[in-house]
């Protein structure tokens, strides 16, 4: 069973030409089948607030509603995706920009009302994997945005780090999937001043502890319920650090273990 590389890359990478222009060069020289996921970066709140669009946020989520969904379609489906497909095609490596709709590849539910309405927010139930893997067969990448649909015409804003968390679950049984998140960080870090105390395996039993003494909170928790995910549904490597982790050798990062 070959291995199948699924990297996301957040607005730290996709907010920085330089940055982003550096970790494409490397990752095209990736060898085997690969896919990329990618966020929507600062540009989609920039564009709002140019267009005098309210960006409505609650405990730092976005509220997307149908003004806001448009934007999110233009920049995330369009003007990123589209950018780093034509990045690779400059460094030879063929790729095909996808959202969720394409090949019916990832269908979403409208997240359930509760306490927040988050508007047009999907929340992934299933992955459809035969269009991609037609493509992966053939040594074309795939290059994910974080827009999803329900198959009756709804697009839906949906979590890039869910995004590729449910993708290499989907492509488990296919290939030996693994999971890498990057971003700012070089792993997940004992102390946030410190990007020296690197946290360098992970299991269930530290993770509950690290949550519970405060260690891993906010922002990190949802990413890490993605990697748990991933690491518990047949995914066979989970990591999480700065891009350098899939390229050098000597890196050093965080694993995420059973």
């Amino acid at each position: 069973m070959s291995v199948l590389k699924i990297i996301k890359i957040g607005g730290n990478i996709i907010d920085n030409d330089d940055a982003l222009n550096i970790f494409l060069v490397a990752f095209s020289k990736l060898k085997g089948p690969k896919l990329l996921v990618h966020g929507g970066g600062k540009l989609a709140t920039k564009l709002a607030n140019q267009m005098g669009i309210e960006v409505k946020m609650t405990n730092g989520r976005r509220i997307t509603d149908a003004d806001t969904l448009d934007i999110i379609t233009m920049v995330y489906a369009g003007k990123i995706n589209k950018n780093i497909v034509a990045k690779l095609q400059a460094l030879n490596c063929n790729s095909v920009g996808f959202s969720g709709a394409d090949g019916n590849s990832i269908v979403s539910i409208k997240r359930p009302v509760k306490n927040v309405d988050f508007g047009f927010v999907g929340d992934v139930n299933k992955v459809n994997t035969k269009t991609m893997a037609v493509l992966l067969e053939n040594k074309v990448t795939p290059v994910f945005c974080a827009i999803t649909h329900d198959e009756n015409g709804q697009l839906f804003n949906t979590n890039a780090d869910t995004i590729a968390s449910e993708l290499a679950i989907g492509f488990a049984n296919q290939f030996k999937t693994e999971l890498f998140y990057c971003f700012e960080k070089n792993g997940v870090l004992q102390d946030m001043n410190n990007d020296n105390s690197i946290i360098e395996n992970i299991n269930t039993k530290t993770y509950q502890s690290l949550i519970n003494e405060g260690v891993i909170a906010d922002g990190m928790l949802p990413k890490l319920n993605n990697c748990f995910h991933a690491i518990d549904n047949q995914v066979s490597k989970v990591c999480i650090g700065k891009p350098e982790m899939l390229f050098n050798k000597n890196s050093i990062f965080t694993t995420i273990k059973k």
